[in-house]
């Protein structure tokens, strides 16, 4: 059973054992001390909790050997004692642990946060974003529910079942004959459920990656959803993934099941044989029946400690899947921060001249977009770049932002070429801003503060002011204090476009790139945002995919694209008395605009 959506190929890595370990380990860096200490309560709680059946089976000795109530009294003190402090020493070594795993599991969950957020949009986009939210969602909080049951619960079993063998081994050697029956059994059945349920679970995962991105999909367009009603066709790809799910679980449960059929079977084994063994050395003289009773309280007292076991190995191996789906992601991200840091020493780049020569550009699973484009974007110059949909604008504007790597040509920006700037460079001299802007949750001034952390206040007032943003900020709830984004004040499609802007000017790039950034406005407020961008571009060199060709007619020059390549360019007065695409284009972009 295999899903399809999105290629195998294309998803983000599932680390390997090796690199599973790295990453785990690095996320309890410095917590040696911790470790050691936990390790010391842990031993001296199970040390403590065999004293319970030792003096139990002590009792059955002295009641045999006509013993007075003193030796019982003893022997009942001790067994207080020896609760008390198993119970103490418990409570404690759970809590150490609990705290040394959850300090782990934060880290993790910073470090697969910052890689997600430092991996290049273009890896996002080929791996699809379900794959990318799964991880970040249903495998975090898988990893979550398994350190938070399993690590404690192995922790404290693994001690008290080293302990309780060699408690066994004290009280007579041959009655270790006990793990030559039971181990086995547990050994087989355990190998067997490593072997079945690792690659169960990692396409479970994967089925829920899948369900993920086609449910998200769904949400991001409800509005078209609900205006041509798509809910029952993109319903079936929901209700198949949801089944490929329902599937694996099902099969994880079955292997699950067969687990714990084969440790009731070395219970049964391990019990008869200690009660054989009992027998012969009693029959032999060779120990008591209170030795004899001592050790089955302590093989009774494994079920337990095996039972937590073997009963967390169902989340422990869920969580460990998990747990090498996010490792990958991390690795993706430190192989990619390597490869950016490949040109260290790449010279800062002199003025704000963007050049494209001879640029190709096709994704990996489709036919080529661009195909041989040559632009150059002048110091301070304003470029529009138009046409019909489909003409490969906005992959064209991608490349020219670094989103993409051209498959073949050159794009340099102030003669560096863009994979060199390095991301930090890159974004520091070209923004994008895109139709689909994001507001963060938080304060509008926290949104603000996205693009520069230390600007002040007033700072933020004049930004706003310069956008046209101020009045309708002011006049919100709490002013700059107000919560927007998911859960906060509801903004308008122009007013998220509008702190879009005002954070572009707040960043102050070189080179800005507008992809259609003023389309979702409305005719009634569409010059409003356009007078925004005007002055959020001021000073700057641009590219503006633009969707209103009255915002083209302004830039100093035009570029009309068709089918990935450039067929006209020229200022709006030159394109029109050519007579060609472009001024069938604004002809009828007028006749439209009349009629409103």
């Amino acid at each position: 059973m295999t899903t399809t959506s999105t290629r195998a190929s294309e998803r983000f890595r599932t680390a390997d054992a090796r690199g599973t370990v790295r990453v785990a380990r690095s996320a309890f860096a410095g917590k040696g001390r911790v470790a050691f200490g936990v390790f010391v309560v842990l031993v001296i709680g199970a040390a403590a909790g065999l004293v319970t059946p030792w003096a139990m089976g002590r009792s059955v000795d002295v009641v045999l050997e006509g013993g007075d109530l003193t030796d019982i009294a003893w022997l009942a003190a001790a067994m207080v004692v020896g609760v008390i402090v198993f119970a103490a020493l418990s409570g404690l070594g759970l809590m150490l642990t609990s705290q040394l795993f959850e300090t782990g599991l934060a880290r993790l969950r910073e470090r697969m946060l910052a890689a997600a957020m430092r991996l290049p949009l273009a890896r996002i986009e080929s791996a699809g974003s379900g794959d990318l939210v799964s991880r970040a969602t249903d495998d975090v909080a898988q990893v979550s529910s398994a350190i938070r049951e399993a690590a404690p619960a192995i922790s404290g079993a693994l001690f008290t079942v080293v302990l309780t063998m060699l408690g066994l081994a004290v009280l007579d050697w041959r009655f270790l004959i006990v793990l030559i029956v039971v181990l086995p059994v547990h050994y087989l059945g355990a190998r067997m459920y490593t072997r079945d349920a690792p690659p169960i679970y990692q396409q479970s995962r994967v089925a829920m990656g899948e369900r993920a991105h086609h449910v998200l999909g769904g949400i991001r367009g409800l509005p078209t959803v609900h205006a041509f009603d798509l809910g029952p066709r993109l319903a079936g790809p929901i209700d198949e993934h949801s089944w490929w799910v329902a599937r694996w679980e099902l099969r994880a449960r079955i292997v699950v099941n067969r687990l714990f059929g084969r440790v009731n079977l070395a219970e049964f084994l391990g019990m008869a044989s200690i009660l054989f063994v009992g027998f012969l050395l009693v029959d032999s003289d060779a120990i008591t029946v209170g030795v004899t009773t001592t050790a089955m309280l302590f093989f009774l007292r494994l079920f337990g400690p095996l039972g937590q076991l073997l009963m967390v190995m169902d989340s422990l191996q869920s969580g460990l899947a998990s747990l090498s789906r996010i490792a990958g992601l991390i690795e993706e991200c430190e192989e990619y921060e390597d490869a950016d840091r490949e040109h260290p020493d790449a010279p800062e780049p002199v003025g704000r001249v963007l050049v494209a020569r001879d640029v190709h550009f096709g994704y990996d699973t489709g036919p080529e977009i661009v195909h041989g484009v040559d632009l150059t974007i002048g110091d301070g110059e304003h470029v529009a770049l138009v046409g019909a949909s489909g003409a490969g604008k906005t992959t064209f504007a991608a490349v020219l932002a670094g989103v993409h790597p051209a498959s073949s040509g050159t794009v340099t920006f102030g003669g560096v070429p863009i994979g060199e700037l390095g991301d930090e460079r890159r974004t520091r001299e070209i923004a994008l801003v895109t139709q689909e802007v994001h507001v963060f949750s938080g304060s509008v001034r926290n949104d603000l503060r996205m693009a520069a952390p230390d600007a002040s206040d007033g700072a933020l007032v004049g930004v706003l002011e310069r956008v046209g943003a101020h009045g309708w900020v002011s006049r919100l709830p709490s002013g700059l204090d107000t919560e927007v984004g998911s859960g906060g004040h509801v903004l308008t499609p122009m007013q998220e476009q509008q702190l879009a802007l005002a954070r572009l000017i707040l960043l102050d790039p070189a080179l800005v790139i507008l992809d259609e950034a003023t389309a979702d406005a409305g005719s009634a407020g569409a010059d409003e945002l356009e007078a925004s961008a005007e002055e959020a571009l001021r000073g700057r060199s641009a590219l503006i995919v633009a969707h209103r060709l009255s915002q083209a007619a302004r830039a100093d020059r035009i570029v009309l694209m068709d089918d990935g390549r450039i067929v006209e360019q020229g200022s709006h007065d030159e394109l029109v008395g050519r007579g060609g695409r472009y001024a069938r284009l604004w002809a009828a972009w007028s006749v439209g605009r009349s009629g409103e």
